[in-house]
């Protein structure tokens, strides 16, 4: 899967990060996204694609009103072409939620009167409209987020309209042309480009840093570190380490896959050959190594036992209630739980912790994407609703209404960012992170890993069979 520069992707993401008041949750099941709803987990992407429980202010609501009215007001004109007839949009409700979604189609139809808008959105909408994707009698324009929805499988079922051409030359309702304005570009399938990143958030290991200033705990920058600390928490009567052991591809997306790029000399590609379902690079010792960190955890008995097929809501609480010091988890976390969120609770976030001491933080980025249809019937009114949400003033309301990070580049010099939010902004900034592009396994060959690692956390397996599993999957797809 080819994808762009990754410096371009730090300084895009942390721009975006930089002007968020809240970050939040989004998801794919495509193994690198995240989102979550209490049904559906938060993730792959995971889609993608996805925190704090502050609010808003009153100035920034209004700023953003009025650059949203703005934005509303250049529809018509961006289109040059007056949209009549029915559109419809399907939306995931996850971990976002579905404010931005209310607020933007809302926006939409006022800019473009006599076009009928159907909005079909839910937490199970995925599952709801699969029949008719597979009958041919799909809705205009699909958010690609939540489970059950791969992008890579949409694409190689030919359900999605190719943009390849239009998108060179396309600009947003501001007149910018949208690949210039994206932090993250678009990923392509044998050169085409069938989807756009709407949400761009990050994986990571997160913690209480109350607790841990309460306890005297050192917050650790590295793996030595980490074992370290949590030598220190299991004495204190803590589990150091819970995952979402029903969806493995969180402890995947937030610690086994930067492990790999770590084992790999900081090279992401490895990733990319893994997603191109090269056996070899499955086989490499960076992957071994790798598997070997999470074996580490495991014979130390820093994973908690209840981590065993338990959901990420549940995953997510018992981290809240301090039975866990650390989860691996998605930027969408804060926004997803923040209901839960105990008074005091301080979210600290590191990208990694797989890296030796002195080595390169590594940031494995998950998206979730906008596409249309290959069979869309108002395929006009949905390029000019992407022209509409690709623009800065939706940057802005993205990150109030959904609580993540748009991936819309903006310059934001000052922001009320919660902490955990300018701890990614602090990383994704710097030269020495490795930042990994998006990256899409085959639905299969993803299934093969997330199980697989299931079963090796709690010893059922070995990382050679680990790497056994995985690969049979691989050449059956092949």
């Amino acid at each position: 899967m080819t994808l762009l520069n990754r410096k371009t992707a730090a300084l895009g993401i942390a721009a975006m990060m930089a002007i968020v008041p809240l970050a939040g949750c989004g998801s794919s099941d495509n193994g690198n996204n995240g989102s979550a709803s209490s049904s559906a987990p938060a993730a792959p992407s995971a889609s993608p694609s996805a925190s704090p429980s502050a609010s808003p202010t009153t100035s920034s609501s209004a700023s953003s009103s009025a650059s949203s009215s703005e934005s509303a007001s250049a529809g018509p004109s961006a289109s040059q072409t007056k949209l009549t007839g029915d559109f419809e949009i399907q939306y995931f409700v996850g971990g976002y939620g579905d404010k931005w979604w209310k607020k933007v189609i809302s926006d939409f139809k006022a800019a473009n009167p006599d076009l009928n808008v159907i909005e079909d959105g839910g937490p199970k909408i995925n599952d709801q409209n699969k029949p008719r994707w597979i009958g041919g009698n799909p809705p205009d324009f699909v958010y690609i987020d939540g489970p059950n929805l791969n992008d890579r499988q949409m694409v190689e079922d030919g359900q999605l309209e190719d943009l390849t051409d239009w998108l060179q030359t396309a600009t947003n309702v501001d007149g910018d042309k949208i690949l210039d304005v994206l932090a993250q570009a678009p990923q392509q399938y044998d050169g085409k480009i069938y989807n756009i990143p709407l949400v761009l958030n990050s994986w990571g290991i997160f913690w209480d840093k109350a607790l841990f200033k309460e306890k005297g705990w050192a917050e650790p920058a590295n793996f030595d570190e980490f074992l370290q600390v949590s030598d220190t928490i299991k004495a204190a009567g803590i589990t150091p380490f819970i995952h979402t052991g029903k969806y493995p591809y969180y402890i995947n997306g937030a610690f086994l896959y930067p492990a790999i790029v770590s084992n790999n000399n900081d090279d992401y590609t490895i990733l990319q050959d893994m997603a191109a379902n090269k056996v070899d690079a499955y086989k490499s010792p960076a992957v071994l190594a790798a598997l070997n960190q999470i074996v580490q955890l495991r014979d130390k008995g820093f994973i908690d036992k209840a981590s065993i097929q338990i959901n990420h809501t549940d995953s997510q609480m018992l981290f809240l209630q301090h039975k866990d010091a650390f989860i691996p988890n998605g930027l969408w976390l804060p926004n997803e739980m923040a209901k839960d969120v105990p008074q005091g609770f301080d979210f600290g976030f590191i990208p990694s912790i797989t890296q030796k001491a002195g080595g390169k933080v590594v940031a494995n980025t998950s998206t979730a994407t906008v596409a249309i249809a290959k069979k869309a019937k108002n395929p006009d009114a949905a390029k000019a609703f992407l022209q509409f949400i690709f623009s800065k003033a939706q940057a802005s309301q993205w990150a109030e209404l959904s609580g993540a990070p748009s991936n819309i580049k903006g310059d934001i010099s000052s922001s009320n960012a919660p902490n955990f939010v300018k701890d990614a902004a602090k990383y994704l900034t710097d030269p020495n992170t490795v930042v990994i592009p998006t990256i899409t396994f085959n639905a299969d060959v993803d299934k093969a890993m997330q199980d697989a690692t299931d079963a090796l956390t709690i010893g059922k397996i070995t990382p050679e069979e680990w790497v056994k599993r995985v690969t049979d999957a691989v050449a059956k797809v092949q």
